[in-house]
């Protein structure tokens, strides 16, 4: 198993670029399989997860070709829907949540759709109802198998709907909406996700062919067409990664630059960093963060303790809400963490409190902190990475800590940030990847 050893309390200095965004990429890319024309993907990120999805489309038959680093050419005109039923789709396809978002294309383009039930971060209960009680509204039958776990949708003609969804899912709105663009008819979904990942699909949709309004919004009303053409695509920058590096610039005290950021697309991220008395420049697409020796916490305008939540976009994205939990410990002053979308996420804090952090874990969804000032470093100790965003908060607080830190299970941090070791060292981070 790989670890990270971190020297903590280095001042970083330099820039940080952020990677393409991952949940885009893993949309756009499962979009590949809607057309038999060839489309070019560029800025993707070569983390663990979208390889892993480029892999479950090459052995579907689709072409793959790597043009540079984050460029790919995909072209799925020979897809094998018989591979569905292998057990090596099945193993493939269990270990990576994202690849539940084949099924609205395949559906769309072919009739029929399989997919096991799907894995990812534990971080609490993920349902698919969204997903399958949408593409049932747009006249697929589904099938449940409770003994191996899989799920199949078919269909002999899907036809326009209106449904307002049960939740504003973004892989649920992304699937069904996959699905509607090959529909006959028109479609309506209400409660649509608009993250600007779902932005950045719509828009490729577009670019396919399909016929989209009210992109950006949460009611999309799609005018179904019978085939799609190839398109180039630019994958944006990844607003999570750019929301850890401002984190990571406040916990180290370090004054970082972090260029190409997709300013026009970080909705109230950088304002709710503020609220934690972090201050930032934005100049033109880039974010300067200039070093810190202390930072407060805002209160509310009546005085009370500032509370930070996740919501659904324009809201706060809840990928960001580790580390903001973090960044709070060596904050002037305390603030309510309420995390509402995943009962699990913030089962990581014991490690923090053995670092030295004071934090109550009110219940599986709050978390109180009480910020340390920078008075009271927090300390290296051993630790476990337990999913992506954790795995990254733990690794900015070992950072950040006074002496060594070892961090284990980093196979969860490749998941999602790409070289995290190479990049946090160029600029002066004391981090050693060991297998």
């Amino acid at each position: 198993m790989a670890t990270f050893q971190i020297e903590g309390g280095n001042k970083l200095s330099g820039e940080l670029k952020p990677q393409g965004a991952k949940n885009e990429a893993l949309q756009v890319i499962c979009a590949t399989l809607l057309t038999s024309d060839k489309i070019t993907i560029t800025n993707i990120p070569e983390i663990r997860d979208v390889l892993k999805l480029i892999e479950i489309l090459g052995e579907l038959g689709v072409k793959i070709q790597r043009l540079k680093k984050g460029e790919y050419q995909f072209q799925a005109d020979q897809v094998d829907m018989q591979h569905l039923r292998s057990e090596q789709f099945a193993k493939q396809a269990a270990s990576l949540r994202g690849s539940i978002m084949i099924v609205g294309p395949l559906l769309a383009r072919f009739g029929e759709a399989l997919i096991p039930q799907p894995g990812g971060d534990k971080i609490g209960r993920r349902r698919l109802d969204t997903h399958f009680v949408g593409l049932q509204k747009l006249g697929a039958k589904f099938t449940y198998d409770p003994d191996n776990h899989f799920f199949q949708v078919s269909t002999e003609k899907l036809k326009g709907q209106y449904m307002l969804l049960d939740e504003a899912s973004v892989t649920g709105t992304a699937n069904i909406l996959m699905a509607a663009v090959m529909a006959e008819g028109t479609s309506t979904i209400y409660n649509a996700a608009c993250e600007p990942y779902l932005q950045q699909l719509t828009r490729m949709l577009v670019s396919m062919g399909a016929k989209i309004d009210g992109i950006g919004s949460n009611l999309l009303r799609i005018e179904g067409v019978t085939e799609l053409k190839g398109c180039n695509h630019t994958i944006l920058p990844d607003m999570i990664e750019v929301g850890s590096f401002i984190g990571l610039a406040a916990m180290t005290g370090s004054e970082i630059t972090i260029p190409n950021a997709g300013v026009d697309h970080l909705g109230i991220i950088p304002d709710a960093f503020k609220r934690l008395g972090i201050k930032l420049q934005i100049k033109g697409d880039n974010i300067y963060i200039p070093a810190q020796d202390e930072y407060e916490i805002e209160t509310f305008i009546d005085g009370s303790i500032m509370n930070i939540s996740d919501a659904p976009w324009p809201g706060l994205t809840p990928d960001l809400l580790s580390i903001f939990l973090v960044v709070a410990t060596q904050a002037n002053g305390s603030v309510l963490i309420h995390q509402k979308m995943f009962e699990s996420r913030l089962f990581f804090v014991d490690k923090l409190i053995d670092m030295g952090a004071q934090i109550i874990l009110c219940d599986p969804h709050r978390a109180t902190v009480i910020g340390l000032n920078k008075k009271h470093m927090l300390r290296g100790t051993m630790m476990s990475s337990p999913d992506i965003r954790a795995g990254v908060a733990l690794l900015i607080a070992a950072l950040s800590a006074q002496g060594k830190s070892e961090i284990f299970n980093i196979e969860q941090i490749d998941r999602g940030y790409e070289a995290i070791d190479e990049r946090l060292s160029a600029i002066g981070a004391n981090i050693k990847r060991s297998n």
